[in-house]
């Protein structure tokens, strides 16, 4: 269905609680080539527009201590050039047919996309397939140093420079063992990025950048008679890589509470509990990404309510629940007003989740999240590029692009009773909690509570 015609239905989700809708299907037609590259094709004639969306299986868990960033690194690299395409034509050509072109990096894949006019379809995949085949004879120490500096630049700006933007990087050191691969940063350390070789990054690419170490989606107003020809003239050449070995799945959890203290140059103190939590495309990871909306989305959400509204202790707070491919984080972040602590502040988070505990949470509140979960994939295929980037990811991250029609399945049927369960057993776990305070202030960081 046309995305004119659900709009207002995602709407109506959201202003009455308790109305369910189907989900809307997204057609596809998947294959596979002789060198194991998997082919997606979907059909959108609603505009003259096409997407492409090129994924590896491959993000900073496949590197290694000592050893990080290069994923990160490699996504910029894929933007200089390939043996059939100089260095500044790959964004020239694009921007000729009025592209839009970009690529980003996380722990577990790597993505690259065009949406052009449909018309400018064979240059995108030619582009793509040249960069695939065609990059290591291209790559050079000068672009290797260049991007380099390009990437610790990007850090400086992102994590040195920016307030509490070393908080993520503190508590991923602290929640994973020294070994695992969610224990450092997607952008990679400082000096991993200074000591990598143009033989470590040509050996990356030889490793993960294979056809059957990827998917690529070809989505919108397309003939998919000739994008087959197109994809099998520019891409079934490119012979196959080698097998390797995948970080698998492991549970994580602490043998008792870390607390942590980081002075930043920050205005106000801010607290994070982090708990060892659940992988990604789970019950479990629904069940708390509805929990995580009851606590914080939304002025009526009760730490908001309690810490911000109420007590006006707070003046911003935040629930997640992030479900990566081996592991996840169930994290609860508040800044705190001028003049508060942030021992204060976990005493009154606690508060909140206690009574959350004792007695429960409301038919209301968990429709309202579900209500707020249908209305957001509503949105989010509202585009050729979202469908395109969706059956990608759930092709790449859960082994099945067809799972795309089915990510409702997982929060059906979720009730309150099951929110608390659940609740008791994840925040019973032992956790990460750090305070970031202004520096020279230890003395607002949080102190254990006597009961916790």
């Amino acid at each position: 269905m046309k995305w004119q015609l659900w709009a207002p239905f995602a709407a109506l989700l959201l202003l009455f609680p308790g109305i369910l809708w189907a989900q809307p299907e997204v057609k596809f037609e998947q294959y596979t080539l002789d060198n194991g590259l998997t082919v997606i094709l979907h059909e959108d004639h609603s505009a003259p527009l096409a997407s492409t969306m090129m994924m590896y299986h491959v993000g900073s868990k496949n590197e290694k201590r000592g050893r990080t960033g290069f994923a990160h690194l490699f996504e910029h690299v894929m933007f200089q050039g390939s043996q059939h395409v100089k260095k500044e034509e790959h964004f020239k050509l694009l921007q000729q047919v009025g592209a839009n072109v970009n690529g980003s990096t996380s722990e577990d894949r790597t993505n690259y996309f065009e949406s052009l006019p449909s018309n400018g379809l064979e240059l995108a995949i030619y582009l793509e397939s040249d960069r695939m085949g065609f990059l290591l004879p291209a790559i050079t120490q000068e672009k290797l140093d260049n991007q380099r500096d390009v990437v610790k630049n990007e850090r400086r700006q992102s994590y040195e420079n920016v307030p509490y933007g070393l908080s993520y990087e503190t508590i991923a050191k602290a929640l994973y063992p020294e070994d695992h691969p969610y224990s450092w940063p997607v952008i990679g350390s400082m000096t991993d990025l200074s000591a990598a070789s143009l033989d470590d990054v040509k050996g990356f690419f030889a490793t993960y950048y294979a056809p059957n170490n990827a998917c690529v989606v070809i989505a919108g107003d397309i003939d998919p008679v000739q994008v087959k020809v197109w994809i099998a003239k520019y891409f079934g050449p490119i012979p196959r890589g080698n097998a390797f070995e995948r970080p698998e799945p492991q549970e994580v959890t602490l043998s008792e509470d870390k607390r942590l203290v980081l002075e930043d140059r920050v205005q106000l103190p801010r607290l994070y509990l982090t708990w060892p939590s659940a992988p990604g495309y789970t019950r479990t990871d629904a069940v708390r990404d509805v929990m995580a909306d009851i606590l914080s989305t939304g002025k009526n959400s009760r730490l908001y309510k309690s810490l911000v509204y109420e007590k006006q202790i707070a003046q911003s707070v935040s629930a997640s629940q992030g479900g990566s491919e081996i592991a996840g984080e169930l994290s609860i972040s508040v800044t705190a007003k001028p003049g508060k602590t942030l021992t204060e502040i976990e005493t009154a988070v606690w508060q909140v989740l206690d009574d959350m505990l004792k007695n429960g949470v409301t038919e209301k509140e968990v429709q309202t999240s579900l209500n707020q979960k249908e209305a957001g994939l509503v949105n989010r295929r509202a585009t050729v590029l979202g469908k395109a980037g969706a059956l990608a990811t759930y092709f790449t991250l859960s082994g099945e692009a067809a799972n795309i029609n089915k990510e409702l399945e997982r929060f059906k049927g979720i009730t309150p009773a099951e929110i608390v369960a659940d609740a008791r057993l994840a925040f019973a776990r032992h956790k990460v909690v750090l305070s970031i305070v202004p520096q020279g202030k230890r003395d607002l960081a949080a102190q254990p509570p006597a009961s916790k």
